[in-house]
């Protein structure tokens, strides 16, 4: 019921894949084998997950650990704008100069 059905593809030549052939069973008896191994124990099923629990030391350490990774990450990006603004003000400033040294140029000095 469950199981994926997969569709009949048509051959180029016209002719259809069926899903299962048949079998003769007229033919063919079955033998009892009286050699066969006894079924198998069932395999217990995994055990499920364990729930990690925290004791109140690990709960600081944990506190204490998310908190020296927020700083990490609030310096990282506090240096990335300041680098940022840094280099916008000394482009500015390059704009600046470079300007009055084309108007002193014009103006033939």
């Amino acid at each position: 019921m469950l199981q994926p059905r997969i569709p009949v593809n048509p051959l180029p030549t016209g002719h259809t894949i069926p899903l299962h052939k048949p079998t003769p069973t007229a033919d063919i008896e079955p033998t009892p084998d009286h050699n066969l191994a006894p079924a198998a124990a069932p395999v217990p099923a995994e055990p499920s997950r364990m729930a990690i629990q925290l004791t109140p030391g690990s709960a600081v350490a944990l506190a204490a650990g998310g908190g020296a990774v927020v700083l990490v990450v609030g310096a990282v990006l506090v240096s990335m704008l300041l680098a940022v603004a840094i280099t916008g003000v000394s482009v500015a400033l390059i704009a600046v100069v470079l300007r009055l040294l084309v108007r002193d140029m014009q103006k033939g000095r």
